[in-house]
């Protein structure tokens, strides 16, 4: 079991803790919930992902590490690093990526978190609720390294690579199992308090706690309850939404350690009458977990591969790339423009009126499909202030109808399909039109995962080089390509890899 810092007050609990074994007869507290402890129980002894889901969580890690790197050649992201209190570093602490910061474990999950989140370019899964499972790394990340420098310091055997994995794929099937048929978005709450509860769980266990130490940290998560979804929407759409993820992993990585310093779980926190979770943020309905965890989550994620934008409309800015060489010469002739979705995209990105900055921008159906129509390419500049300034987005915008499509939606909740359509048609004044394009499966489903082995490899590439030195961004591929050797490095030596260049 890893050792807590010299002189901290962190200790862990047996198992026969009456405490934190609140099911025994003669414990004044109600059995645990059910939920609670199924997730503790994956958590805790579940070692035996498929090869698929092995080879998808190395992809997932370079892919968010690379997401890391391109983020940081956004200033508005760059002003949100470092530690809380300026000049507090710690010098033995673990390094953000890509940067000179060296944090304690807590603020470096929020800084991990955070750029690995912020241009919305990092992997997605698509249910109920949706979210970005590898929000969870920048608390699985910091403390995985903190564990590894610890241990290494005492001669014991480091954390490595393939453990961090194996607790990634945790994680991941955590937030998107609960995703499956648990919709907060429609009581108004963020989907980064599943990323919260997987962060807790999987951190405790990193940290060598014990089945009911997961379950109580899970408990903590669930008691904070949710963020509101303000930040996502007109009018309030903001950066925010870039950070939250970055907030929720930390937060979730605090639970953990406060839990380990004996701090007590609530057994009942989902379903207490009128103040358990299931009363306050699911109106009453109780938390669903009908699929046993596995690897399902890890082996059908989603990747965001030729261009940053939220990923209901993922297929319905390739169908504008499609229709790019037909329309964008006959922008003053086209009539009408028209979208068939999915009941989530219709819900969450149909914006028509104003868009205030970036984040309204890469929100907006309408805004993906015009700068799609118009120059056939989508980059995170597209959704700056001075390409927003061109009057031809609007007047497209002002052109396009969206409307469901029931098939999409149905196919989108079906677990065989999970499918993402969109369907883009254009029209024109003298009665012509274009073909509708239909797309029902962006390039980075599991369906096209092979199609999309190659650009997700020169997008990694890209977003290395845009960092670092051609010297150094040899280094970091030839081992995301060497995955035995990748697997057996301690997860601090892979950190160090991202240093800053001097």
């Amino acid at each position: 079991m890893w050792d807590p810092p010299k002189g901290s007050t962190l200790s862990f609990q047996k198992d026969d803790d009456a405490r934190m074994n609140p099911s025994h007869d003669d414990s004044p507290l109600p059995r645990r919930d059910d939920i609670l402890l199924r997730l503790a129980d994956y958590v805790a002894d579940y070692q035996e992902p498929s090869q698929e889901a092995w080879k998808t969580a190395r992809l997932c890690l370079s892919d968010s590490l690379g997401c890391a790197m391109l983020a940081l050649n956004h200033p508005e992201c760059m002003r949100m690093l470092g530690p809380i209190v300026p000049e507090s570093h710690t010098l033995e602490g673990t390094p953000i990526p890509g940067t000179g910061f060296r944090l304690d474990p807590v603020a470096a999950a929020f800084n991990i978190g955070t750029l690995i989140r912020w241009l919305d370019f990092n992997d997605t899964f698509l249910a109920s609720e949706w979210g970005h499972p590898s929000d969870n790394l920048g608390a699985l990340l910091a403390i995985a390294d903190n564990r590894s420098r610890r241990e290494t310091a005492a001669g014991r055997e480091p954390f490595r690579v393939r453990d961090l994995l194996l607790s990634l794929i945790k994680a991941y099937e955590i937030q998107g199992v609960l995703s499956l048929q648990n919709s907060l978005n429609r009581e108004g709450f963020d989907h980064v308090l599943f990323v919260k509860a997987a962060s807790a769980a999987v951190a405790t266990q990193i940290l060598g706690g014990t089945r009911d130490n997961i379950a109580d940290a899970l408990s903590q998560a669930f008691i904070d309850g949710g963020s509101l979804r303000a930040y996502r929407h007109a009018p309030n759409t903001g950066s925010r939404k870039s950070w939250a993820a970055g907030d929720a992993s930390a937060r979730g990585l605090w639970l953990a350690l406060i839990t380990l310093r004996g701090e007590m779980g609530y057994p009942a926190a989902l379903s207490a009458p009128h103040w358990g979770f299931n009363d306050v943020v699911l109106s009453g309905k109780p938390l669903a977990l009908d699929q046993n965890p596995g690897c399902y989550v890890m082996e059908n994620i989603l990747f965001k591969i030729a261009f940053p934008a939220e990923f209901h409309a993922q297929t319905a800015v390739e169908c504008a790339f499609a229709l790019h060489p037909r329309v964008h010469q006959r922008l003053e002739e086209i009539d009408r423009i028209e979208i068939h979705t999915q009941e989530s995209a219709k819900r969450i990105i149909d914006k028509t009126g104003p868009l205030h900055n970036p984040a309204d921008r890469d929100h907006c159906l309408q805004y993906m499909v015009a700068i799609g129509l118009l120059f056939g390419k989508l980059t995170a500049d597209h959704y700056s202030g001075e390409t927003a300034k061109d009057p031809r987005i609007d007047a497209l915008r002002d052109k396009m109808r969206v409307e469901e499509d029931p098939r999409y939606s149905r196919d989108y909740l079906n677990p065989k399909k999970r499918s993402i359509a969109n369907a883009v048609q254009v029209f024109f004044r003298d009665g012509s039109s274009t073909e509708k394009v239909e797309i029902e499966y962006p390039l980075g489903h599991r369906r096209r995962r092979q199609e999309a082995l190659d650009p997700l490899q020169l997008k990694l590439e890209n977003n290395i080089s845009s960092r670092f030195h051609p010297e150094k961004t040899h280094q970091i591929i030839n081992l995301f390509h060497d995955a035995a050797r990748l697997e057996d490095k301690p997860v601090c030596e892979l950190l160090d890899l991202f240093q800053h260049d001097a």
